[in-house]
């Protein structure tokens, strides 16, 4: 059997490998329009490449894959994050799992598994054709008994087109995975403060994350603003990257621990003034930034200066208010290194859940960020990976 695959990521050389392995007599051959294969794989989690997640205290796969979570759940039965992280154990890449669930590779550098996928698929007797690309989905499916699009997110090229005339129905790509310019200067002067647990949500939607956020010298970043940018995608493209967001900075604290706990520090501090903060999660450079918001509408000498002691319930109100839902205004998604996931391709309705094959064209199978199937940042997309992957590699070793 002639087994064609759409792409060198993650997927497509993972899919090669597992694919050889379960088929050694199957011939297999990656066509890989770049000069180097897996470049996604090589910057991913800062150059270490956070490859999986151990899945600990995810009760709902909807919290970690906003799209695809249903079809996860059904695949994770065949080939688990426990199943995957054996796979690469056996491999020869020791794993190491942090304390927020987070597995790399014990060597904390992403060449050790794009070093491992080539050496397999060079063991195997993958053919990698690089600086080919492929023009022409039908023309391959003549030439090959099967076909597997792994080519990751795409853009709206002449695939998707084809795609789409052979009867998938396609979700538009939108990016993933983004950090949020704010042109707010007063918030960008705290550039490398770091909340250890704050929330972010949209006004008026249930869209929300929480997690450590980062104050950057464009806006927001850290792992709740990259979360919410994943629940949040579609809403945000639909809304030219242009939205209000809410930040609060006592996040899980109820709001009634927080109402007692400054009438408790007012009551036995009456004298300190307001710029010393009653908070111990909040550094002292963002309580400033925070009180000078509560006041930013006048009044700033008359209540910044005052004792605790003296301030009035109109302004404990408004402080309350700022700490629970600070509210700033996204002016566009940041393009950076951490935005390489895509929502959207290949709809999950048109094909088959069991081997992920077209049930429009047969031998036609899809692996990876080419399906609509995205995660939030935590190792959950290369998962989705290694799991579609070895779901179709069963596909054709079943054909087979």
């Amino acid at each position: 059997m002639n087994v064609a695959i759409v792409g060198g990521g993650a997927a497509g050389f993972f899919l090669a490998v597992v694919t050889k392995e379960l088929c050694p007599k199957c011939h297999v051959t990656i066509y890989e329009s770049g000069s180097k294969p897996m470049r996604k794989v090589k910057v991913s989690g800062g150059g270490r490449c956070n490859l999986s997640n151990s899945f600990n205290g995810v009760n709902d796969l909807k919290t970690v894959y906003p799209r695809g979570h249903k079809l996860m759940k059904r695949l994770f039965k065949l080939f688990s994050p426990a199943d995957a992280q054996q796979w690469w154990r056996e491999h020869g890449v020791d794993l190491v799992t942090q304390d927020d669930e987070c597995v790399f590779p014990v060597t904390q550098n992403s060449q050790t598994v794009i070093d491992t996928l080539i050496i397999n698929a060079q063991r195997l007797g993958v053919k990698v054709l690089y600086e080919t690309r492929v023009e022409s989905l039908s023309q391959l499916l003549e030439q090959y008994d099967c076909v597997c699009v792994a080519t990751g997110g795409f853009s709206k090229n002449s695939l998707y087109e084809e795609l789409a005339a052979l009867g998938h129905k396609m979700v538009e790509p939108v990016p993933s995975l983004f950090t949020f310019s704010v042109e707010d200067e007063s918030l960008r002067s705290l550039m490398g403060l770091v909340a250890n647990s704050a929330e972010l949500k949209i006004p008026g939607s249930k869209l929300r994350a929480d997690g450590p956020l980062l104050i950057t010298h464009w806006g927001l970043s850290g792992p709740a603003t990259l979360k919410l940018s994943s629940y949040a995608a579609r809403f945000l493209a639909e809304n030219n990257y242009r939205s209000p967001v809410s930040v609060n900075w006592l996040y899980p604290t109820p709001l009634a621990d927080i109402e007692r706990h400054i009438a408790d520090f007012i009551k036995a501090n009456p004298k300190k003034e307001v710029t010393h903060c009653p908070f111990s999660q909040i550094q002292n450079r963002l309580w400033q930034h925070l009180v000078a918001r509560t006041v930013s509408d006048g009044g700033r000498g008359s209540q910044i200066s005052q004792q605790w002691g003296n301030v009035s319930n109109k302004f404990k109100n408004k402080l309350i208010e700022t700490l629970t839902n600070d509210i700033y205004e996204i002016a566009s998604r940041y393009k950076f290194k951490d935005e390489f996931v895509t929502s959207g391709g290949v709809d999950l309705s048109s094909l088959n859940a069991n081997t992920l094959e077209s049930k429009s064209v047969a031998g036609f199978f899809f692996a990876g960020e080419a399906l609509d199937i995205d995660g939030v940042t935590g190792g959950f997309n290369f998962q989705a990976c290694w799991t579609t992957a070895m779901t179709v590699a069963r596909s054709l070793a079943q054909r087979l």
